[in-house]
């Protein structure tokens, strides 16, 4: 076989062993941008890897050109160096993870977390602003009962702030369950060709403008905002990044492209299982917060405010910044 046949026949193998390799281990962040869509699935990269040598092993054998040699040589050595590399310890990985692989995975699906902000924060944004010019609409989004109840929490004769009773390991034991239950709903409804994550972002947006608006109308503004704004950083933060990955994953299912669509669909699985797990990190630090810190009523609005600041700095440098200028992801 002349070497322009051998090139023309395994090149797309290549590129694409390249792609996985720039994705797993090697890439900067704009690299990792382009490389996600034709990936081939991490269970194939082992035979894939030996169908390399033996292509190598053909070149050298057959006399092809020192170029061509040099190249496959290569990928055979990042290969190696990816596939048989020693492992870390647990908790090295768990850091990897958290501060390079997951900004990394979410900027990688910037489109769909796009799309998942806007779903979420337009309708809370568009029914806060109105319910200052319409309060009585608040009886179309909310019951009696939940308007009375939000209203007790938020009382200032209150000693604790959005809540009416339990301990502080109670109460973040019910927040774990509640953040993590709506994150988890809101990627798993993707599956639902993405309608049902459209859905649940928009039905949450409605219902967190709806209860802001009318505690900010009626007068408990002060006390609302000084419980929530501790936690919204990463609780927000968090439900629009599982709408990104639910989004994802529909998408997916409604245009796999040249995959398969049952492959397609894997895929998504995986990026959406990797940022879901970024997400669960995120709620259990919002559970935290809200359970020890925003319910604590004796800290002024300016306390509240600075903390507030100072933590939304930290997750926007962190999903802008984490794993850029050389950080590795897996």
């Amino acid at each position: 076989m002349k070497q322009e046949q051998f090139v023309t026949r395994y090149q797309h193998e290549w590129r694409q062993f390249e792609d996985w390799l720039q994705f797993r281990g090697e890439s900067n962040d704009k690299q990792r941008g382009t490389a996600t869509a034709d990936l081939p699935g991490d269970e194939t990269i082992p035979q894939r890897y030996r169908r390399l040598c033996q292509q190598l092993a053909l070149a050298r054998r057959r006399g092809y050109s020192p170029q061509l040699v040099e190249r496959l040589q290569e990928l055979m050595q990042r290969g190696h160096n990816l596939l048989y590399r020693t492992p870390r310890p647990r908790w090295q990985r768990a850091v990897q993870f958290l501060f390079a692989d997951f900004p990394q995975v979410v900027r990688s699906q910037a489109g769909a977390m796009w799309v998942a902000f806007a779903l979420f924060t337009v309708p809370l944004v568009g029914i806060f602003v109105l319910l200052q010019y319409k309060p009585d609409l608040i009886h179309m989004l909310l019951d009696a009962r939940q308007i009375a109840q939000r209203e007790q929490m938020y009382d200032p004769a209150a000693d604790h702030l959005g809540r009416d009773s339990g301990t502080d390991w109670a109460m973040f034991g019910h927040y774990i369950m509640n953040n993590i239950s709506i994150g988890l709903r809101t990627f798993a409804s993707g599956l639902l060709a993405g309608v049902g994550t459209i859905l649940v972002l928009v039905f949450n947006g409605i219902t967190i403008g709806a209860v802001a608006g009318h505690l900010q109308q009626a007068g408990f503004g002060e006390q609302f905002w000084r419980f929530v704004v501790g936690h919204a950083p990463f609780e927000l933060t968090g439900i629009v990044i599982a709408g990104g990955a639910g989004l994802q994953l529909g998408l997916r299912l409604l245009a796999p492209g040249r995959k398969r669509r049952i492959d397609a669909l894997v895929e998504g699985g995986v990026i959406g299982a990797r940022l879901c797990l970024g997400v669960a990190f995120m709620l259990l630090v919002a559970a935290f917060i809200e359970a020890f810190w925003s319910s604590i009523a004796s800290v002024p609005m300016w306390g509240k405010l600075t903390v507030s600041g100072v933590l939304w700095t930290l997750v926007l440098v962190w999903l802008w910044r984490g794993g850029r200028g050389g950080a590795h992801a897996h």
